[in-house]
């Protein structure tokens, strides 16, 4: 008489040999192959004859919070980018090391939102020391953006732009604005919420036609594709 199936974990955990816990972890990095095939879920029963192989080059990841870095496309608000933070959408290009689990995508925080007409960088964390870092210092932290302009720029408008506008009866702080092109201008600002940029522009006779944001603090885009998503590396800080 064949045994009644068991619970993955419990298979594993005697493999390997390794404790419950370090058994759930191996099954959920994706280390764990059933008859073949990658199994994620521990509580996954495996009957008597299944092939369980544990990968021989397993080794588990430390348990730390997770911070998603997304390339949001434009068009669209941030929320709606928290769709894309799945296994399709993560970049093969990703360096960090990190292991995707599912555990990664329970509790992430939006932080430092974009308008849904801007594209770029936005972040998503469970990690509570960066959502405290992005939420209560996010005026100190510089955000690189690039903004595609059409007009003709009035006389004295870029020195205006880097300090000399005022919004709501308050002088905006100091930026950085300088042409990367003929109709592309970057700004690198603190304090000042990407959403305004389109009417800074207003104010110096150009109309904004395209936004992206390419660096929080020390974090870049870098070559991250519209629509994907990488692991902030760990030791990284914004």
């Amino acid at each position: 008489m064949s045994e009644e199936p068991q619970r993955l974990s419990k298979v594993v955990a005697a493999r390997v040999p390794c404790s419950r816990r370090e058994a759930e972890q191996y099954i959920a990095e994706g280390w764990v192959r059933v008859d073949g095939q990658r199994v994620e879920e521990p509580q996954f029963r495996v009957a008597d004859g299944q092939r369980v192989e544990v990968d021989p080059q397993a080794r588990l990841q430390p348990p730390e919070p997770a911070t998603l870095l997304v390339h949001k496309p434009a068009g669209m608000a941030t929320e709606q980018a928290r769709a894309l933070l799945g296994a399709p959408a993560h970049w093969t290009g990703d360096s960090s090391g990190i292991r995707r689990v599912k555990s990664h995508g329970v509790g992430l925080v939006a932080l430092l939102a974009l308008p849904p007409q801007a594209s770029g960088l936005s972040v998503f964390s469970q990690d509570g020391r960066i959502v405290r870092k992005l939420q209560e210092e996010a005026g100190l932290i510089e955000q690189e953006l690039v903004a595609e302009v059409a007009g003709t720029l009035a006389p004295g408008g870029l020195e205006r732009l880097c300090r000399g506008l005022v919004r709501d009866g308050q002088p905006l702080p100091p930026a950085s604005v300088s042409w990367q092109s003929e109709t592309r201008l970057r700004f690198a600002v603190k304090g000042i919420a990407p959403q305004w940029v389109p009417w800074m522009c207003e104010q110096v006779g150009l109309k904004l036609t395209s936004l992206k944001r390419i660096r929080i603090g020390r974090v870049p885009m870098a070559g991250l594709p519209p629509g994907q998503w990488r692991y902030l590396p760990r030791g990284d800080r914004f």
